[in-house]
C-alpha cells in the first residue's frame, strides 16, 4: 500500500480529510458533549481517524482554527463597518485594525467594478463591542487611529445565513438552493451572569493541536473552575437560549495553503436593496440559496443607495461567483421582490481573527491604551 506524503496528508481535496470537513466546517450545530465523536458518526468514520486528520492538518495550517463558535451578535453589539481611508493609509489602517483592535473581527480591503455607489469605501471589517460599551466611541477611536475620513456602522437586524462549509459549496451550481425560506435570527443583546462568561470564555477559545482529544471539553472545564457536569449544564442552557453557534474547523480560505492548493478565490460582498417594509421577506428568499455563507439585513445608508439586504459568497473563478450571484437576483424577482439598485464588492487583501466579546477583555485594552473604560461606557 502506498504512503501518503504529508502534503497529501494536508490537502483538503484528499479523500478523507474532504469527507471530514464536509461535516466538519458547518454541519454541528450549537453545544455538544462530543464534537469529535459527533464529526465522526456523521462521517462514518473511526473517531480516532477524524481527530488524527484533523490535527494533521490543523499543524499544516489547512485549517486555520478549531473552535466552538458563538452567535457573537447576540452577546456584544456588532456591526460590518465601511471605512473611508486616504489611498496612502489604506495598508496601515488594514493592519492596524487586524493587529491592534481586538475588537475587529473579519478585515477586508474592497473594490468594484468600476466607480459605482460606496466604492470609496475601501476598508471593511466586523466589529463588536463588549455589552456596556459605546459601539460609535469606539468606532471613533479606531477611526482617528487609522486616519479615516468617515465611516459607517451597519448592525445587523437579522441573519438569514451563517456558515462556511467551502468544501461542499466548491461544486455547487449557480441557483441551487433549500426548499423552504429562509428562518430570520433576530439579533438581540442577551444578558449572560459571570458564571455564563466564565464557561463562554473556556469555549469559545481556539484549540490547539494536542487539545483534539475525545474528551474535548475536559480541559475547558477546569480552566472554569468548574466540574465538567456543570460545566456541560451552563453550556447547554447557553445553547438553549440561542447564544451558541456551530463547532467548526475553520479552513485557510484567503491565503494558499502549505500545499500550493487554494480553497478559494474570491470573496463576493453582494448588496441589494428592496423595498422597506420586504427586508424580511428578501432575506429569507436570498438566504435560501446554499452557496451563502452570510446573508443579513443591514441599513446601507444613502453612501450605498440604501442597500438593506447582504451576502457573502466564496469561488475560485469569478465568473461562477457572478453566476451565483445572478442566480440569486433571478429568483428574487421570480418571488416578486424588486430591488432598485444591486452592486458587487470585491474581496482583495484579508485577514480573520474572532473578535473579542467579554467585558473583562474590554476594561483590560482600555487600561492598555490608556482610556478610562467609564469614558467608553454606553
Amino acid at each position: 500500500m502506498r504512503i501518503m506524503t504529508t502534503a497529501e496528508l494536508a490537502s483538503p481535496a484528499e479523500t478523507l480529510n474532504a469527507r471530514i470537513l464536509a461535516v466538519s466546517e458547518d454541519q454541528i450545530a450549537g453545544f455538544v458533549r462530543d464534537p469529535m465523536g459527533e464529526i465522526a458518526r456523521k462521517c462514518e468514520l473511526d473517531v480516532e481517524v477524524v481527530m488524527e486528520r484533523i490535527r494533521g492538518m490543523l499543524r499544516a495550517g489547512t485549517i486555520r482554527r478549531v473552535r466552538q463558535t458563538l452567535m457573537a451578535t447576540d452577546l456584544a453589539p456588532g456591526a460590518l463597518v465601511a471605512w473611508k481611508v486616504p489611498a496612502g493609509s489604506l495598508d496601515a489602517g488594514f493592519d492596524y485594525l487586524f493587529r491592534q483592535d481586538p475588537f475587529s473581527g473579519h478585515v477586508v480591503v474592497r473594490s468594484t467594478d468600476g466607480e459605482t455607489a460606496g466604492h470609496q469605501y475601501r476598508l471593511w471589517t466586523t466589529l463588536k463591542v463588549p455589552q456596556g460599551y459605546s459601539m460609535e466611541k469606539h468606532a471613533d477611536y479606531l477611526a482617528q487611529q487609522i486616519g479615516a475620513e468617515h465611516y459607517r456602522l451597519m448592525p445587523a437586524k437579522g441573519i438569514f445565513a451563517l456558515g462556511v462549509g467551502h468544501v461542499r459549496r466548491k461544486s455547487m451550481e449557480p441557483g441551487a438552493r433549500s426548499e423552504a425560506a429562509a428562518q430570520m435570527h433576530k439579533v438581540e443583546v442577551t444578558k449572560l451572569t459571570d458564571l455564563d462568561w466564565r464557561v463562554l470564555v473556556a469555549l469559545k477559545r481556539e484549540f490547539e493541536p494536542e487539545e483534539i482529544t475525545a474528551n474535548l471539553w475536559a480541559a475547558r472545564a477546569e480552566e472554569a473552575g468548574l466540574p465538567l457536569p456543570v460545566f456541560f449544564e451552563v453550556a447547554e442552557n447557553l445553547n438553549e437560549r440561542r447564544v451558541i453557534g456551530r463547532f467548526s474547523t475553520f479552513l485557510e480560505h484567503v491565503k494558499p495553503l502549505q500545499t500550493g492548493e487554494r480553497v478559494t478565490k474570491f470573496n463576493a460582498l453582494f448588496h441589494w436593496a428592496v423595498p422597506k417594509g420586504r427586508e424580511i421577506e428578501a432575506g429569507q428568499e436570498a438566504g435560501r440559496h446554499h452557496i451563502l455563507t452570510h446573508c443579513y439585513w443591514r441599513e446601507g445608508g444613502p453612501d450605498f443607495k440604501d442597500v438593506n439586504i447582504m451576502a457573502v459568497a466564496h469561488g475560485t473563478d469569478k465568473d461562477r461567483v457572478r453566476e451565483h450571484k445572478a442566480a440569486i437576483d433571478k429568483h428574487l424577482e421570480e418571488a416578486g421582490i424588486p430591488f432598485s439598485y444591486t452592486n458587487v464588492f470585491w474581496g482583495g487583501r484579508s485577514e480573520i481573527k474572532p473578535s473579542e466579546i467579554a467585558p473583562q477583555a474590554y476594561r483590560d485594552w482600555c487600561v492598555k491604551v490608556g482610556i478610562d473604560p467609564e469614558t467608553m461606557r454606553a
